[in-house]
């Protein structure tokens, strides 16, 4: 009865775990750029009862072995990259990836990563995130726009051209990708910003759009959220019955356990 108690303990922890991750994707379904995780459970070390024993030449059969599990342990939480779709929104300096790439920015200190492409201009004519990131272009520096520049786009190979006060077209600049090679390795840091880990591995150098399998940019759009609300919400069905089931099996034993103390009375 005590092994049983501790098994339902570890699966109310693990699908608490798996409550948490459930709530945390549904709270970004609107993020731009957002990769939705999942929980996965392993069972733990099985304590054996007796070996198994193998057929005998007199005739008699083999023997399984016995064995008594000992609950659920938190396998993984992984982050899902696939999946992604985009939205138009009109805005020149939305962009949207369309392939494994990501962007890289700079907070004047280290390197991030993000697949969110919602970007601004801040004073200096720099092209930045909502947190004043400094977006690179693929000579590892920041795009400039001056502010006599008439107007601008990005083309899907990365460009920025403009037009300038003289009415002529240049090249600002091209924005940069990079990909890794273990995409799912990478951690979360909020800010829709990845670093690197030692399992994602590092970097390609950052590279023109469609050039190392980055893909390429789709301007005026936005990467909207891979979180599915109907596989969400079945998932936390399926979690919260785990839990109570796990809460279950805890009274059960409990109940078990006061008949045998009853049984010295």
């Amino acid at each position: 009865m005590i092994k049983s108690m501790y098994s339902g303990i570890s699966g109310m922890k693990n699908f608490q775990t798996k409550l948490d991750v459930i709530g945390n994707n549904i709270a970004n379904v609107n993020t731009y750029g957002f990769k939705k995780s999942r929980v996965t459970f392993q069972d733990l070390v099985s304590q054996q009862l007796s070996g198994a024993t193998a057929a005998q030449d007199q005739g008699r059969g083999g023997v399984n072995s016995k064995q008594v599990g000992a609950g659920s342990t938190l396998g993984s939480i992984d982050t899902i990259h696939d999946g992604y779709t985009s939205q138009f929104t009109g805005r020149g300096l939305d962009l949207a990836i369309e392939g494994e790439g990501f962007f890289r920015v700079n907070d004047g200190t280290a390197d991030y990563y993000t697949r969110s492409g919602n970007f601004y201009l801040d004073s200096n004519g720099n092209i930045t995130t909502a947190e004043g990131f400094i977006v690179h272009g693929i000579d590892g520096g920041p795009i400039n726009i001056p502010d006599t520049t008439q107007s601008f786009s990005i083309g899907k190979d990365g460009n920025v051209n403009l037009v300038t006060a003289e009415g002529t077209t240049q090249v600002a600049g091209t924005i940069g990708l990079v990909k890794f090679s273990n995409s799912g390795g990478l951690s979360k840091v909020g800010g829709n910003t990845f670093i690197p880990t030692e399992n994602s591995g590092l970097p390609t150098a950052i590279a023109a759009p469609g050039a190392n399998g980055t893909g390429q940019i789709n301007a005026s759009s936005l990467e909207m959220s891979n979180v599915d609300l109907s596989e969400e919400f079945t998932e936390m069905i399926v979690a919260q019955r785990g839990f109570q089931s796990n809460s279950k099996i805890i009274t059960t034993s409990d109940e078990i356990l006061q008949e045998l103390l009853n049984l010295k009375r």
